[in-house]
C-alpha cells in the first residue's frame, strides 16, 4: 500500500482499549503564558527536563496535540521557532467549514468528519470563538446552469450533514431559498437588478483563527503542558532534542519518550521522508463600508468550476476578507500575495457587485500555504485536485502529522496521540483516553472557574480606556493582555497574531508605538 495512503487510512481509525482518562484539574495560573512563567520554564529546561511528549509546531494542529496529550495526563512540551499561529493557522478564511465542497467532489469522509468537528467546535469547545455565518449565493442570468442549481442541492446536502452530525438547528439554521430583496439586505453591494433570487446557507465562522490557536495553547497550559515559543528545535536524535532559545548561542537539550512533528508545510525539515505540496490561498482585506457592511458572506461561483467559490466575508475591526485562490506556491516563511491573485479574486467577486471593486479598495492582503498530501498520481498538477486528507507517519520515535483542514484539528490531534500510543512509544506511562470532545477552551462559558480566577480578555477590552489607533476599537489593555497572558513577546506577536491589526499596514504603523510601550512595561523592550 502507498505509504501516504496507509498513513491516512490509519488516521481514519480511532485507538481503542485505552483506560478512562483521569483528566488533570484546570489551573488558570498555568494558562497564563506570562514572561515570568516563561523564565521559570527556561530554568527548568536548563536543569535537564524530560517529557513524555514534545510537540514541535504551535499552529492549530500542534496546539491541539498538546491539549489532547495534556488532558490525558501526559507531560507535554509545546515548541515553536516563532510564535503561536505563526504559519498557516493564521492565514485561513476564518471559517469552520462543514465540508460541503468535499461532498461535492466525492470526499464523503472529509465532509462527514468536518461536519462533526464543526459542531463540537461551535457547541462545546469554542462557542465563544465562533458564530453562524450566512452564506449568500445570488442567482443571476449570466451564471451557468450548474452554478444556478448546484449550490441549492449542495446546501440541502449540507443540511443533511448537519443533522447527521447532531448539530442543533439553533446553532446552524437550515438552508433556504431567499428573495432578491433579502439577498440585498444581507449583502448590500450585490447587483440587485441582475439578482433573480438567492440561496442562504449557514456555516461556521471563527472570529479569528489565531485566537483559536492561542486558546488551545493556553488551555493546554492550564492542564499542565509547558509552552515555549521563539525556540527552535535544531536537531533531533532519537529521544534527544537540541533547542536554540531566541536565536541565541545557548543550546538546551531536552529528552522525550516521543516527538510529534506538527510543522505543517515545513514537516520535511524534521522528517526528510515527508514531502508536502504547498498550495497558496490568497485573501484581500477591504473596509467593510466599501460593500455596505454586509451581514452575510456573499458567495460567488468561480467561472468554469462547479464547487469553487470566492467569498466576501464580514469580520472583525470593520473589515471584510475576500478570497480565495488555490495555486501551487513555493515554500516561504511568510508567503506573499501576488498581484495576479488580487486581480483574479476581484474579477470573480465583481461578477455579482453593482459597484466594482478595484485594487485601490484593497487595504491589505495575505496568503497562506496549505499543506496538501498527494495520495496517488491524479494526473493533475492543480492543487485544487489534491487531497485535503491528513496523514500521520511514524519514523522511529518521531510522529509526523500533516495535511488536513483547520476544522478537523481536534480529530487530527486525537488520532496523532492515539498513534503515539499504538506504536508503543509511551510504554509504562499511564495514559487516558481522549476527552477533548467535551473539554471547553479557556474563555468558553462551560469552562469551570478555579480559585476565583476568570479569563477576562473581552472585559479588559471593554474597560481599557485608550485606543491604540483611531477607529480600531483595540486598546492598550488588550495589547497588555497579549503579553501577560497570551505569550506575546514581540511587536509582531501582538499586532500580527494576537489582535490582527497588522493585516492592514497603515493600522499596524499607527499601533506600533503602543505595542512597544506594552513590551517595555513587561520587561521585554
Amino acid at each position: 500500500m502507498n505509504r501516504i495512503l496507509e498513513a491516512t487510512t490509519f488516521a481514519n481509525r480511532t485507538a481503542k482499549d485505552l483506560r478512562p482518562s483521569a483528566k488533570p484539574e484546570f489551573n488558570y495560573d498555568g494558562a497564563a503564558l506570562s514572561p515570568e512563567r516563561r523564565a521559570q520554564l527556561v530554568q527548568k529546561l536548563r536543569g535537564g527536563a524530560r517529557y513524555d511528549l514534545v510537540v514541535v509546531g504551535a499552529g492549530v494542529t500542534g496546539s491541539g496535540v498538546a491539549l489532547d496529550a495534556a488532558t490525558r495526563g501526559l507531560k507535554v512540551l509545546l515548541l515553536d521557532k516563532e510564535d503561536l499561529a505563526f504559519g498557516t493557522s493564521r492565514w485561513s478564511s476564518k471559517l469552520a467549514h462543514g465540508g460541503l465542497r468535499y461532498l461535492a467532489s466525492g470526499n464523503i469522509g472529509i465532509a462527514r468528519r468536518s461536519a462533526v468537528e464543526r459542531g463540537i467546535l461551535m457547541e462545546t469547545t469554542a462557542p465563544h470563538l465562533t458564530r453562524a455565518l450566512g452564506q449568500v449565493v445570488p442567482v443571476m442570468d449570466e451564471f451557468s446552469t450548474a452554478n444556478k442549481v448546484l449550490p441549492r442541492l449542495g446546501f440541502i446536502a449540507g443540511d443533511a450533514l448537519r443533522i447527521a452530525a447532531k448539530t442543533s438547528g439553533k446553532t446552524l439554521p437550515r438552508s433556504r431559498t431567499i428573495s432578491a430583496d433579502r439577498v440585498a439586505e444581507l449583502c448590500p453591494a450585490v447587483d440587485r437588478e441582475k439578482t433573480k433570487f438567492g440561496y442562504l446557507n449557514y456555516d461556521g465562522q471563527l472570529f479569528d483563527d489565531a485566537a483559536l490557536v492561542t486558546a488551545l495553547a493556553r488551555t493546554a497550559g492550564g492542564y499542565g503542558a509547558d509552552v515555549l515559543t521563539h525556540c527552535k528545535a535544531t536537531a533531533i536524535q532519537g529521544t534527544t532534542i537540541e533547542l536554540d532559545l531566541d536565536g541565541s548561542a545557548e543550546q538546551i537539550t531536552v529528552t522525550a519518550s516521543a516527538i510529534v512533528n506538527a510543522t505543517g508545510v515545513w514537516a520535511g525539515d524534521l522528517d526528510k521522508s515527508v514531502t508536502v505540496t504547498p498550495s497558496r490561498g490568497t485573501h484581500l482585506v477591504i473596509d467593510a463600508n466599501k460593500v455596505g457592511n454586509p451581514e452575510g458572506a456573499l458567495t460567488v461561483p468561480v467561472p468554469g468550476a462547479t464547487n469553487r467559490f470566492c467569498f466576501i466575508l464580514p469580520t472583525q475591526l470593520g473589515r471584510c476578507y475576500i478570497g480565495l485562490t488555490d495555486e501551487p506556491a513555493p515554500l516561504e516563511e511568510e508567503p506573499s500575495a501576488p498581484e495576479e491573485d488580487v486581480e483574479w479574486i476581484l474579477n470573480v467577486v465583481n461578477q455579482a457587485l453593482k459597484v466594482k471593486l478595484t485594487s485601490e479598495d484593497v487595504i491589505g492582503k495575505f496568503a497562506g500555504l496549505r499543506p496538501l498530501v498527494q495520495l496517488a498520481d491524479s494526473g493533475s498538477k492543480a492543487t485544487a485536485d489534491l487531497s485535503r486528507e491528513h496523514a500521520i507517519l511514524v519514523h522511529d520515535r518521531l510522529v509526523t502529522v500533516t495535511g488536513g483542514k483547520l476544522t478537523e484539528y481536534r480529530l487530527m490531534a486525537e488520532q496523532t496521540v492515539d498513534r503515539v500510543l499504538s506504536e508503543g512509544l509511551l510504554q509504562g506511562i499511564p495514559t487516558g483516553s481522549c476527552v477533548t470532545k467535551s473539554t471547553p477552551l479557556i474563555g468558553a462559558p462551560a469552562q469551570p472557574e478555579q480559585s476565583g480566577h476568570t479569563d477576562q480578555t473581552s472585559d479588559l477590552v471593554e474597560r481599557a480606556d485608550e485606543p491604540v489607533a483611531p477607529g480600531l476599537g483595540v486598546t492598550r489593555g488588550r495589547l497588555s493582555f497579549a503579553v501577560t497572558h497570551e505569550g506575546a513577546r514581540t511587536v509582531a506577536d501582538i499586532l500580527d497574531r494576537r489582535t490582527r491589526i497588522g493585516l492592514v499596514p497603515a493600522d499596524r504603523s499607527a499601533a506600533v508605538p503602543a505595542a512597544r510601550e506594552v513590551l517595555v512595561a513587561a520587561g521585554l523592550g
